[in-house]
Formats: structure tokens, C-alpha cells, sequence
């Protein structure tokens, strides 16, 4: 996959969509990245890629998809590798950090660089609400 400034990179990260809107859950080894994955998964969104994402920056866009070996597998922790129906591809509307936690109630609008885009970022919610936040956020964005 290539970008049309050829720029493109594999990500230590899980991304799922709602339709072709995508968000890319980043964090460390163990931070929860495929259980929030799965979580958005059973509410109704498609798996793109488990524990690494190929991205690429085309048209001033953020898209997402799965490096070959590792497509249509997700790892639920305690139970196995499970086999899912991949979505191709998918444009990143926002990235998810769950190596930082968000302790403000309503939190600023923050943005981050990749590869050249500028796209928002969440950090980590501490509340049974944050997959149907996330959730709701790829259905209709954040509210100003």
C-alpha cells in the first residue's frame, strides 16, 4: 500500500470501522488494544487489522489495512485467536491512546500527526461507556 507521497508504515496497533470510518487503537503490549477492538466489534464494527496496521497517507487521508499474514485474526485473550470477516480497508478518523487516561469529564479536542495528517486523539476512559463513546464518535463525530 502506498500513499500518494509514498508515504506508509506498519503500526503496532488494532483498527476497526464503522463503515469505511476507522479508528486506530494504539498502546503498549498488554493495554487492552484487541479487547477494546472486540468490544467494537460486538457493537457492530469491522475488524481491520489485530496488533499490527499497515497505514498510508493518500490524498491528505489516514487509510488503514491489515498486513496479509495477520488478516482476519484477532486475539481474545483466554480463549484464542479468532478468525473475523476483515474490512479491506478503512480512512482513520481517530486515534485512541491507551497509554494516557483521560481523568477531565469533558476533555479538549486534541490532534495528533500521522504521516503528515493531522487527526484527533482520545485517551483512555476508565468507564464501562468508553466502546459505545468510541462507537458513537465513528457514527457522527465530536460534537464543538
Amino acid at each position: 500500500m502506498s500513499g500518494a507521497a509514498g508515504t506508509a508504515q506498519i503500526v503496532h496497533a488494532s483498527s476497526v470501522a464503522f463503515g469505511r470510518r476507522g479508528v486506530l487503537i494504539l498502546g503498549a503490549s498488554g493495554r487492552g488494544k484487541s479487547t477494546l477492538a472486540l468490544q467494537l466489534m460486538g457493537m457492530g464494527c469491522a475488524l481491520v487489522s489485530d496488533d499490527r496496521t499497515a497505514l498510508a497517507a493518500r490524498d491528505g487521508v489516514v487509510v488503514a489495512a491489515s498486513p496479509k499474514r495477520i488478516r482476519g485474526r484477532i486475539e481474545a485473550r483466554g480463549v484464542g485467536i479468532l478468525k473475523a470477516d476483515p474490512l479491506p480497508v478503512a480512512r482513520i478518523v481517530l486515534l485512541v491512546d491507551l497509554d494516557e487516561t483521560e481523568e477531565r469529564r469533558l476533555p479538549p479536542e486534541r490532534m495528533r500527526d500521522l504521516l503528515g495528517v493531522a487527526l484527533p486523539v482520545v485517551h483512555r476512559v476508565e468507564s464501562p461507556h468508553f466502546p459505545a463513546a468510541i462507537l458513537q464518535y465513528l457514527k457522527a463525530g465530536r460534537a464543538e
